[in-house]
């Protein structure tokens, strides 16, 4: 091996290495605080100003890092945050860690990625090493960053060394964080792979390698993949339940009983979060261009995407029960957030049916102790009400989209407001004005009338 090599390898050894976060959001931040605390000096880059200012201020502004753990990291003096891409010049080792949505067309947008690519030619220094994390189709490491470097006169595994390793962020996951989920990780050569795996595992408890980028861009795509088709297939049981009047979560719960061959997956009403909403649609794009057309995904995908215009159609049978229409009805939202307990909206399913209760002509306001707020598609900021049980009597139904841990369920389901459930939050309360995603509205009703019979 080359000097260059020789020299990062020493200087990860020894954690004298100088490293770069770009991207401090969901997935970089932690991975910095994480670096941090394995005893690198760590430079974090982002061009959000205010989150550099609120890092500086010990104000944690992601779920899964404490202010408290912020600032003890900060108080080191080992993590410098900043704006300016000129931090690079003295970097050992950079990890992307930037967005990759998809575009009004449903195509990838690696815009952030080029724009790192763009600094990165202007600052590196050789013998750096560069790993992509951000989730992407199979080849973007080669062509987005390899061909780009390369073109300056900078050869692989010589001048430069690259890996790619995808991000397996979970936020609010109270038993997996970056340090000891697994970490994929694939080089562009011997070298770039062996100087990845040597520095990931300064901070990581377990790293995977594989062949090459692709495979290791590969598997994050077949990861979220999985989750999104099977995510699809239970909501469209959970549909089929609805029509047949059978209990969808009776069925799933029965079904987990068997010790071997089944995985529980749950209905919602719809999929949230920054991987699997776009990542089949990633490879979906990328396999469109070998010919090959994903069935699978386009199916899942159109599935997962119904699942709100679904929870519409539902609100309106329940409201039908009440002599009322969807349209001039006053409709609360209960969480809007992505996931439970946590502030994140990207993606959030609830965004989709605040929107079609606004078209229906409802009245519709929401409330969420995490996400207090968000723009609607007009722009609007629209703020999450007050915890108001007083209140909350008079809206006309409320539908539960997330089930944050810290709602008092009893107290919301007995003040007598119909609740369309979709998450089975409610399961503990047998009433006739609770109704569940995948569950028919006549057969509740059927039961409730049965219970007061009985």
């Amino acid at each position: 091996m080359n000097k260059q090599y020789r020299d990062l390898l020493e200087a990860i050894e020894s954690k004298d290495a100088v490293l770069c976060v770009v991207g401090l959001g969901y997935v970089g931040l932690p991975l910095a605080v994480e670096m941090v605390k394995q005893g690198f000096k760590v430079v974090g880059i982002d061009l959000d100003s205010r989150k550099i200012d609120q890092i500086y201020r010990g104000e944690s502004y992601i779920h899964d890092i404490s202010s408290t753990t912020l600032s003890e990291v900060v108080q080191t003096g080992r993590f410098q945050p900043t704006s300016d891409y000129a931090a690079l010049r003295d970097v050992d080792a950079i990890s992307i860690c930037v967005p990759t949505p998809l575009s009004e067309n449903q195509d990838p947008d690696t815009s952030y990625i080029v724009t790192v690519v763009e600094n990165i030619k202007r600052y590196m220094k050789k013998g750096v090493l560069i790993t992509l994390e951000s989730t992407t189709y199979p080849g973007t490491t080669e062509e987005l960053i390899q061909r780009e470097l390369e073109s300056l006169g900078y050869v692989v595994g010589e001048d430069f060394f690259l890996c790619f390793s995808p991000e397996r962020v979970d936020p609010s996951n109270t038993k997996f964080n970056t340090f000891n989920t697994p970490k994929v990780i694939g080089g562009t050569t011997e070298a770039c792979l062996a100087l990845g795996v040597a520095v990931y595992s300064r901070y990581v408890e377990t790293v995977v390698p594989v062949s090459s980028p692709k495979v290791a861009e590969m598997s994050k795509l077949l990861e979220n993949t999985f989750r999104s088709v099977n995510i699809a297939f239970v909501n469209e049981m959970a549909m089929m339940c609805d029509r047949m009047g059978i209990d969808v979560w009776e069925v799933i719960d029965a079904a987990k009983t068997k010790p071997f061959g089944f995985m529980p997956f749950y209905p919602g009403p719809g999929i949230g979060g920054h991987c699997i909403p776009l990542d089949p649609m990633y490879l979906s794009w990328k396999a469109k261009g070998f010919r090959f057309y994903s069935q699978f995904i386009e199916l899942a995908q159109s599935t997962n995407d119904n699942m709100p215009y679904y929870v519409v159609n539902k609100t309106s049978k329940i409201l039908n029960e009440y002599a009322k229409s969807i349209k001039k009805s006053n409709i609360l939202i209960l969480g809007m957030a992505y996931k439970p307990d946590i502030s994140d909206l990207r993606e959030s399913p609830g965004l989709e049916v605040y929107e079609l209760y606004k078209d229906s002509g409802a009245a519709v306001e929401y409330y969420d102790p995490f996400a207090t707020s968000f723009k609607d598609k007009a722009g609007v900021t629209v703020h999450s009400v007050k915890y108001d049980l007083e209140k909350f009597k008079s809206y006309d139904c409320m539908v539960l989209v997330t089930n944050h841990s810290d709602l008092d369920y009893s107290a919301i389901a007995s003040l007598g407001v119909p609740i369309l459930d979709t998450r089975n939050a409610f399961k503990e309360f047998k009433l006739p004005h609770v109704y569940k995603l995948g569950h028919s509205v006549q057969h509740v009703d059927e039961q409730a009338e049965a219970l007061i019979v009985g």
